[in-house]
């Protein structure tokens, strides 16, 4: 089983990457190949809106999402992990979803399954957001559900953490750290 993590933060070894590197460390314990994408450190510009996708379902840009959409293919468990900014998805994992319209347009256009076989995929989600309510994370999940339902995987559940901003604050939240484990160790399921 390959578990894929795409952290969507632009901040190295902060709270997102924490609880994402927990989570794969879990999975991993129960025998999953894990592997982790760090959007940060990629190059690919967003979405142009180009339609050019809509005639073949494959995006014209030659950038480091081509290796993104292979990952995703590859994957049996797709973890996103992103801190919210401004109540949504940080900027980079944003980004990454936007691109994915390539992959909407193989599903809707051209009636081609997104990521080929049809294997039972699981999606997850991880979060963490600096203000105390929870709601600041709703928008961010209906964006979350919707690209994993284009791309026929299954939503599978979510960590999120409030009143988590400082870099480091997560840890004064040991019962997540150990949430993110034992999540990883039963999406492996």
């Amino acid at each position: 089983m390959k578990v894929l993590g795409i952290s969507g933060s632009p901040r190295r070894g902060g709270n997102t990457d924490l609880l994402l590197a927990e989570f794969l460390r879990g999975a991993a314990v129960k025998g999953a190949e894990v592997e982790t994408i760090v959007l940060n450190d990629l190059d690919f510009i967003a979405c142009q809106h180009c339609d050019a996708c809509l005639d073949k379902g494959k995006c014209k840009y030659e950038d480091d999402m081509q290796m993104i959409y292979q990952e995703l293919a590859a994957a049996d468990r797709i973890v996103l992990a992103s801190p919210i900014h401004f109540v949504g998805l940080s900027a980079q994992m944003k980004a990454m979803v936007d691109r994915c319209q390539a992959l909407w347009a193989r599903k809707y256009i051209l009636k081609i399954p997104p990521l080929g076989d049809r294997r039972d995929r699981k999606g997850f989600f991880i979060s963490v957001g600096g203000r105390k309510e929870f709601s600041q994370f709703e928008p961010a999940l209906a964006t979350v559900k919707a690209f994993f339902c284009v791309l026929d995987v299954k939503y599978a559940g979510e960590l999120l953490v409030s009143a988590t901003d400082a870099k480091g604050a997560i840890l004064k939240h040991p019962d997540a750290i150990q949430q993110a484990f034992l999540a990883g160790q039963s999406f492996t399921l």
